[in-house]
């Protein structure tokens, strides 16, 4: 048995995320978590809300609420739209917890002894309609390299260009939209992370099985240009982890706080931390290499925008601390999930929603879809007519209807009990290996977390069930002999369980009502094939499930297209 450590890149509060948030890091995750369990391993899947940064303080402001109450209600709302989804977190955290403001605080310390921060003295927008410095964030204005009108002092959304505020045409305040802005010294702590690249480039180097995609942006930000630079980590805001060295005032750093892209990987360590303070548990076996974490599996799951901070900055931050942290062991990395055509965007409210996904469909038809269309090599796009096509075919027409068909034969011809008689011909043998094989490889592609492979491969396995029906055809075989007809009943209702555990970390749902119909809580693993298909044995009663998938039709599928056209209030 393995210990595996998963993490999911954290969402913002900032409002409700999209489609792609979930397929480019929770959902992955939750799949790999959902396998490891099933195969036996202890796992600690972890994720939390990043509660800090001027998202947080825009959109509170937007909703009219204290920041601080803002985000205790969107930590409620993405938990329970999590839930929905059957995101199986050990523990959904908070980086605003007690337990993040320690850890941030004595990491800074940490790096401080260690000689890695420095004090330095730089020009910041301020905006004298506001009276407060604007973080980067807080600056919109025109891009330069694209044009786009709302781009942001960090980067702009539309081309995702690193930008400063200065470069900004026309810039304003995101707060009051006001243009009487100025430039003012003020004074920032900074991570030295360029004192660290030939270490961060020899260990990126060593992680040889790291998908290309991540390695990729990891080594242009390493090696591009002037190379890594140094980073600061405080920003002029009010809301956000208090700058403090260790439990210490830090002496000028008075009413500033972490940057939130400092604190908020941290709070996959302080979030286990809080589960640990909740269930009594032992977070330091997970994280401390000195308290057990050297046998853990560290895997991270996130967008390629998150890359950067999860290669770079994060293990910068611990190795330059000089303790025992663990570090990850593997980044899977994805790249966008587009909308018909475009972006979705939280922002611009474009796209569906994951709220707005639960109320239409139950999540396994979400998390089929996204899973087998994950966006692993290259950008991938959700249309509606994929959607439609991809969920009926593969959901209705393979998984539910050979529950279905299986099920009402044996109801209808025998009882609602597996049938007894028979023996197993060439047919069965042949399935048999066959079905051996796709698992074998179906185990391959999820423990290397190929999650689009592992879904054809789930596919394939759903097909070998029904070719086997339609080339044995037991309805037919029922009239001249009923005995063969209940063995091929009696192993393909035995199917049915195997298809649930396999299917339970795509479709958790539709699985466990699969084990519900076949009346088992019998999930462990099909190691051997041949033996899983005898585990319910003749005489075991059963009933028949509920239809797992109804079919989208064109009417649902033309209204749904049009409702999510535009943008979100």
């Amino acid at each position: 048995m393995a210990r595996i450590l998963i993490t999911s890149a954290i969402p913002y509060i900032n409002g409700i995320k999209h489609l792609g948030n979930l397929v480019g890091s929770q959902l992955p995750a939750d799949l790999y978590a959902r396998y490891m369990r099933a195969r036996g391993h202890e796992v600690m899947f972890i994720c939390a809300t990043d509660e800090h940064g001027t998202p947080a303080e825009l959109a509170a402001k937007k909703a009219g609420k204290p920041v601080a109450e803002f985000c205790a209600e969107m930590h409620e709302v993405q938990a329970k739209i999590g839930a929905g989804f059957g995101l199986s977190f050990d523990h959904f955290g908070r980086s605003s917890s007690p337990q993040n403001h320690a850890l941030t605080q004595a990491f800074a310390g940490q790096l401080a002894d260690e000689g890695l921060i420095e004090e330095v003295s730089e020009q910041q927008v301020y905006s004298n309609a506001d009276g407060r410095f604007l973080p980067d964030r807080y600056i919109e204005g025109t891009c330069p390299n694209c044009g786009y009108d709302k781009a942001r002092g960090d980067q702009c959304e539309n081309c995702t260009k690193q930008l400063d505020p200065t470069d900004l045409i026309e810039p304003r305040s995101a707060i009051s939209g006001s243009t009487d802005l100025e430039v003012r010294d003020t004074k920032h702590l900074y991570l030295k992370q360029s004192q660290l690249k030939d270490k961060l480039s020899a260990w990126i180097d060593s992680k040889t099985d790291w998908p290309v995609l991540t390695t990729s942006i990891a080594k242009k930000w390493l090696h591009d240009g002037d190379g890594l630079q140094d980073r600061g980590i405080t920003r002029d805001l009010d809301w956000g982890v208090p700058v403090k060295r260790g439990t210490e005032d830090w002496p000028g750093m008075e009413g500033k706080v972490f940057y939130v892209w400092f604190d908020a990987p941290i709070e996959y360590i302080a979030a286990t931390h809080e589960w640990a303070d909740k269930t009594g548990g032992d977070w330091e076996r997970w994280w401390r290499t000195d308290k057990g974490a050297d046998d853990v599996k560290y895997v991270q799951f996130m967008g390629k925008d998150n890359v950067p901070f999860h290669t770079l900055s994060f293990p910068a931050t611990i190795m330059g601390s000089n303790q025992p942290w663990k570090l990850v062991d593997y980044i899977k990395s994805f790249n966008y999930l587009n909308y018909d055509g475009g972006q979705f965007s939280t922002s611009q409210g474009r796209g569906i929603f994951q709220d707005q996904a639960l109320e239409i469909l139950p999540a396994d038809y979400w998390r089929w879809w996204l899973l087998s269309h994950a966006p692993e090599n290259s950008d991938a796009e959700f249309t509606w007519e994929a959607f439609q096509t991809d969920a009926n075919k593969d959901l209705a027409d393979v998984l539910g209807n050979f529950v279905s068909r299986v099920t009402k034969f044996c109801r209808s011809k025998f009882s609602e009990a597996l049938p007894e008689g028979g023996a197993y011909g060439e047919a069965e043998t042949r399935l048999i290996a066959d079905l051996t094989t796709k698992i074998r490889a179906y185990e391959t592609h999820m423990a290397d977390m190929d999650v689009r492979k592992a879904a054809n491969e789930l596919r394939g396995i759903w097909v070998a069930g029904n070719e086997y029906l339609q080339a044995e055809a037991p309805w037919t075989v029922f009239k001249t002999d009923p005995e063969r007809a209940a063995m091929q009943i009696r192993l393909a209702l035995n199917l049915i369980r195997v298809y649930a555990v396999l299917s339970a970390p795509f479709i958790p749902d539709a699985a466990a009502k699969m084990l519900s119909g076949m009346n088992t809580l019998d999930t462990s693993w099909p190691d051997d094939v041949d033996a899983a298909l005898t585990a319910l044995p003749a005489g075991h009663a059963f009933t028949v499930p509920e239809v797992l998938f109804a079919k989208i039709t064109d009417d649902e599928r033309e209204e749904w297209a049009q409702r999510f056209a535009g943008t979100r209030d």
